[in-house]
């Protein structure tokens, strides 16, 4: 619950088990041992981190949202955990009451394989939009970085499969978010977090209403991948596109977030996946769960 909001976690798959020590090479089973807190929900005891991939769900004001939406299934990819994946992510979302015909936004933190996989899904040989009456929304930074970078083919793979036929479709949205971030609908924000990519963005959720405390939730993208970055700030991820522009906007969002009633939403923790930020020594730890 955030207020009084309903946000649904849509599992997808928890990630393999080598997945952490080459996304986040400095949290060494050294460093994740000394993080006693990780474990056993976020750390296996010999320090191997868990990661997951999902999506988030909620409705504001009547309008359905879901942010991000994983690998997908049957997609060709170079990860060999990745490639054609058979996973009952649809119903899980059609379960929780967000089925694909009644979504209205799909909110992309950036334009990376894991958070595009599901914009589509394979009917009659072709790729075609998953949320056929939603707005699927990036940033226009993203889109634009990407349309002059120079793939490599894997990638653009994963844009032919996933990304162009939504704009093919006329349902992407690229739209601008400034300093202060862009309300995407009442209750709803996006919110710049560059680095990891350049048009990179998390998204906040107000929790409003009469029952909620108005604290509201952040959901991460991939600003944070993991908890073991609360501690260790400097831990970056080996595919952040400017490792010190997302040091710092990590370091901004903790230290914004941190002894305040603002869930942190992780896109890629594992179970319980939210809680609440607090300072320990030169860093943070998240203390899981509901408010």
């Amino acid at each position: 619950m955030v207020g009084d909001v309903v946000v649904h976690r849509v599992d997808e798959l928890l990630l393999a088990e080598g997945t952490g020590a080459w996304l986040l090479p400095g949290a060494t089973p050294e460093v994740v041992g000394r993080e006693e807190w990780l474990r056993p929900d976020f750390a296996e005891e010999d320090g191997v981190l868990r990661l997951a991939s999902h999506s988030f769900a909620f409705e504001v004001g009547g309008v359905k949202v879901v942010v991000d939406t994983g690998i997908g299934n049957g997609k060709e990819r170079a990860n060999p955990a990745w490639h054609g994946l058979r996973t009952d992510y649809l119903e899980r979302l059609s379960a929780v009451g967000f089925a694909p015909e009644s979504v209205d936004v799909v909110v992309l933190t950036h334009l990376h394989a894991d958070h595009v996989g599901w914009n589509t899904r394979s009917e009659g040989g072709e790729w075609v939009p998953t949320f056929p009456n939603a707005r699927y929304v990036v940033s226009r930074v993203e889109r634009d970085f990407w349309a002059g970078y120079a793939m490599d083919e894997a990638r653009r793979q994963m844009f032919r499969d996933s990304v162009e036929p939504v704009e093919r479709a006329g349902l992407l949205d690229a739209v601008e978010v400034g300093a202060e971030g862009r309300e995407l609908v009442p209750g709803v924000r996006l919110v710049p977090t560059p680095g990891h990519t350049p048009g990179h963005v998390a998204v906040r959720v107000d929790g409003g209403g009469e029952g909620g405390d108005g604290a509201g939730a952040v959901i991460t993208g991939d600003c944070v991948h993991h908890p073991v970055q609360l501690a260790r700030p400097g831990i970056g991820s080996c595919v952040d596109v400017d490792p010190e522009a997302a040091e710092q906007t990590r370091r901004a969002l903790l230290g914004e977030l941190a002894g305040t009633g603002t869930l942190l939403l992780g896109t890629h923790f594992a179970p319980p996946t939210g809680g609440l930020v607090v300072r320990e020594g030169e860093g943070y730890r998240l203390v899981a769960g509901e408010r």
